[in-house]
């Protein structure tokens, strides 16, 4: 009864951007949690992905990238791309997100993704965030109204969009991401060929950009997609889910060592009333259950 009582208590709605934002924002997202006690919380894991804004109102929340203690998150969170899991608790209160694809990453943000990967920081200390953190502004602590809290943000990135120049290696990033979320591509050799790029060359991208060296986001993009099936379906066994670039279940196993910091059974036991919430309603709205699988 307990443990459905917090399932009950969390509402995930996910927004999508306008057209022009496509290239730059997945989605709009918004966590509401109804906890009738004001100590009670709702613990998760999130799974590693790219950039995100998030904006608190009428809650408190604390978190760790990988292995780490928590400690109390800001009103406005920035943070980075990722490539370890993101232990999370939060408390009855609203919590929006504003996820950043690459690209936004390089339009939006004033510091390579490599900068801020596998870590979080308060987005109004950080100069590198100064153009995101009137996004904050959007949302109504009086009267709630998702919808148009959503137009507002999308008001504010699309006027961003206008003012802020385009990077100089903008139609790159997208070209390599779209290399990324494609099955059929399986090594660094054959991304830096299609791109016609030495490796060299593109580690230096992928770092700028991405966060992490493109190897690392290859056998990420590989882990996710098969996650994000169990995500979607629970009752499936992990050798079900299974991506088929894995040549083993050790092979899954250990990869999910390395982005989960726990095994596959530890993760399967645990409760995930955010995570498997967030799946479901992202592949509805979006079609992908998420972010790092969204296509640029």
């Amino acid at each position: 009864m307990i443990k459905q009582a917090i399932v009950d208590a969390v509402s995930v709605r996910f927004f999508m951007p306008s057209p022009a934002l496509a290239p730059y924002i997945t989605t709009y997202y918004l966590v509401e949690v109804s906890l009738p006690d004001d100590l009670a919380v709702v613990e998760d894991w999130l799974h590693p992905e790219w950039g995100n804004l998030r904006i608190t109102k009428g809650g408190n929340w604390q978190a760790a990238i990988g292995a780490g203690d928590l400690v109390d998150g800001p009103r406005v969170v920035a943070s980075g791309p990722t490539s370890y899991c993101a232990h999370f608790t939060m408390r009855r209160g609203r919590f929006w997100g504003i996820g950043l694809l690459p690209a936004g990453w390089a339009r939006f943000v004033n510091a390579p993704a490599d900068a801020h990967s596998d870590s979080f920081c308060d987005a109004t200390a950080d100069p590198a965030f100064s153009a995101l953190t009137g996004l904050a502004d959007c949302v109504n602590d009086h009267t709630p109204d998702p919808a148009a809290e959503a137009a507002r943000f999308d008001a504010y990135l699309c006027d961003l969009l206008e003012r802020r120049p385009q990077s100089a290696a903008e139609q790159r990033i997208q070209q390599a991401h779209a290399l990324l979320v494609n099955h059929a591509v399986t090594s660094v050799g054959e991304m830096a060929e299609q791109l016609a790029m030495s490796p060299r060359s593109l580690e230096r991208l992928s770092l700028r950009a991405f966060g992490f060296a493109p190897k690392l986001l290859l056998r990420r993009q590989r882990f996710l997609r098969s996650l994000a099936q169990f995500m979607l379906d629970p009752s499936l066994s992990w050798i079900r889910t299974l991506d088929w670039h894995y040549v083993d279940q050790a092979h899954f196993v250990r990869d999910f060592k390395r982005f989960m910091t726990m095994s596959p059974s530890a993760y399967a036991a645990l409760d995930h009333p955010v995570l498997r919430a967030a799946a479901q309603a992202r592949a509805a709205a979006a079609g992908e259950a998420m972010q790092v699988l969204h296509r640029p």
